[in-house]
């Protein structure tokens, strides 16, 4: 057992029993114990309870998300602030001030990469138990939590298409290299397409000014270029289970896009659209003048507060 194994041991242990749960229910109802179809089961049963265990976060994501959105105005004026000030004292100060933002209101430009690293762990876990699969199988490792010497016997025995769960793309064969590269293309492009989804309709134009948010759209196309790069490296197994994940991934997000959009944004205008061909007209003005009012908040920090045209004509006089 290497270094990684021993520092993982507590999570990969964890895996191994959930998958082996999966792997007896499905067993039960009749599947047989060395089909592969069986383990692919197991594997997205795994990543659904993963994924529902996330969904707290997710939560967090979505709503430090929203309040990026609303402090817009105030980061376009710490920006006016500083602005031709290139000297180091005025960037630092630029820095400190906007941390400082950040974190009186409990967000954090970074907050969308949240789930991504903490299913990481999980990953490697789930990496290191399928690679370490034919070493349990024969007898050279011992049983990884519920993952016996019989599973993992079973779990080596089975084959997608008559390839086994633990090949990677750098494996020799044809089939081997075809069911796994188009898995490494379907995964890279389902990471693209969810972030792309997030940047094009759920954050406003004045959000995608924001230097920081420039260093996001770095990532838009380097993380699928990572995965894409090390996915030859990973195991059927584990491209199935980023599969399912980036699937569930992107369904989720559609929801609370559609349903839930961040004030300012394309999805909020289209949700106002659809409000309104329902003939939801009130509730649609309603709902454009509370982002309005949101998006433009005092100096002071303080919401300006909708004013009547009765309250409006009294002024006057």
């Amino acid at each position: 057992m290497d270094w990684m194994d021993k520092l993982l041991y507590p999570l990969q242990w964890v895996v191994a029993w959930i998958l082996a749960i999966f792997h007896e229910i499905f067993t039960a109802i009749g599947l047989p114990a060395d089909s592969g179809w069986t383990w692919v089961l197991s594997i997205a049963g795994l990543t659904v309870v993963i994924r529902a265990l996330l969904i707290p976060l997710f939560v967090y994501q979505i709503k430090s998300q929203r309040k990026m959105q609303l402090l817009q105005p105030e980061i376009q004026r710490l920006q006016a602030k500083y602005k031709g000030k290139k000297d180091q004292y005025s960037r630092q100060a630029m820095a400190e001030e906007q941390m400082a933002l950040f974190r009186d209101n409990k967000t954090s430009p970074w907050a969308s990469c949240l789930p991504l690293l903490v299913q990481m762990p999980i990953f490697f876990s789930l990496f290191r138990v399928i690679h370490n699969m034919p070493k349990v199988a024969s007898g050279d490792v011992g049983a990884i939590g519920g993952f016996t010497q019989q599973l993992a016997i079973q779990a080596e025995n089975s084959s997608i298409f008559g390839i086994s769960l633990s090949a990677v793309f750098t494996d020799p064969g044809f089939a081997v290299k075809l069911l796994t590269g188009v898995l490494i293309v379907i995964m890279a492009a389902t990471m693209f397409i969810t972030q792309k989804q997030m940047m094009a309709k759920n954050m406003s134009e004045s959000a995608m000014a924001n230097p920081m948010m420039q260093s996001q759209k770095m990532l838009l196309y380097v993380m699928p270029l990572v995965f894409g790069i090390g996915g030859i490296y990973f195991p059927l197994g584990v491209l199935i289970y980023w599969l399912v994940s980036n699937t569930w991934t992107m369904a989720q997000q559609h929801m609370v896009i559609r349903n839930m959009p961040a004030p300012g944004s394309k999805a909020e205008k289209e949700m106002l659209e659809r409000k309104a061909r329902k003939g939801k007209t009130l509730k649609q003005d309603e709902l454009k003048e509370s982002t309005v009012t949101e998006e433009a908040p005092k100096k002071s920090g303080q919401r300006q507060q909708p004013v009547s045209k009765n309250r409006k004509k009294n002024k006057k006089r």
